[in-house]
């Protein structure tokens, strides 16, 4: 429903959902229900460890970039949370997402 949903500011660098703008925290504005909130922290929970298995990974010199699945992970989780950000933000956040060409063409 409808109502149930609240506006919700974002920075997806720092992974940070919250009700309150403050300190450029506010890169989307979304609006989501609860349940909505926790799948798109889950979302920054797998990005978090996504881009903590490829930082790993960026230790050992003879895996490519292009043969490297943790990278693969990354980029398929990174497009996941644009996706929902897309899914759920303002019309000013859907234009800038769309502008950045990280999701596939409608």
């Amino acid at each position: 429903m409808i109502l149930d949903k609240q506006k919700y500011f974002i920075s997806v660098g720092q992974g940070e959902i919250s009700r309150t703008p403050y300190q450029g925290n506010d890169d989307f504005v979304i609006y989501a229900t609860a349940e909505e909130i926790l799948m798109l922290r889950r979302k920054f929970e797998g990005l978090h460890e996504a881009s903590f298995d490829s930082y790993k990974r960026s230790h050992i010199p003879f895996v490519p970039y292009h043969l490297d699945t943790a990278n693969d992970v990354y980029d398929e989780t990174m497009a996941g949370v644009y996706q929902a950000l897309y899914d759920l933000g303002d019309e000013n956040t859907k234009n800038h997402i769309r502008t950045m060409g990280i999701l596939d063409e409608e």
